[in-house]
């Protein structure tokens, strides 16, 4: 199984900015840590990064054949990119929303997100744990995947 993990505008900066918000952690350091959980449970991770909405929606369309599961901080464009929303959409991947901060207590345009209606589940306000517990999510999902198609088959015998 693969998950790919993209990463929306301004977290390559984690770790610099609003620290009293984001924390101290670098994105390298919650990417580590990720790899760690995926080498450990057999889960194929890659790690993508930009500033630019059109670059995020090429990655995720790239994803399709190609990745089982999707755990994306779409970060600022969460509240106002249909685009990344509707490329969610189309490839029908399992996908895991996930901020750092808890966007229902910061400032009202942030409160809405485009992107959750779409996804299997989103995980906020758990600080860069949140990508840990996106992992635990995405590891459940990939075992009712397996679950299922394991039925599927014995049906088929």
């Amino acid at each position: 199984m693969k998950i790919s993990v993209i990463q929306g505008p301004n977290l390559n900066m984690l770790g610099v900015r609003e620290q009293n918000i984001y924390g101290p952690m670098k994105l390298e350091q919650i990417h580590a840590q990720m790899k760690d959980f995926a080498s450990q449970n057999n889960i194929e991770i890659e790690f993508f990064q930009s500033n630019l909405e059109g670059e995020i929606v090429d990655k995720i369309q790239e994803c399709y054949g190609e990745a089982n599961g999707i755990i994306i901080n779409p970060a600022a464009y969460t509240h106002t990119s249909i685009a990344i929303r509707d490329a969610i959409a189309a490839v029908a991947i399992p996908t895991i929303e996930v901020h750092i901060s808890n966007i229902h207590r910061r400032e009202e345009f942030r409160q809405k997100s485009m992107i959750a209606p779409v996804c299997a589940s989103s995980i906020i306000g758990f600080g860069p744990f949140g990508y840990h517990l996106s992992m635990l999510g995405m590891a459940q999902i990939f075992n009712e995947m397996q679950a299922v198609k394991a039925q599927q088959e014995q049906k088929a015998k």
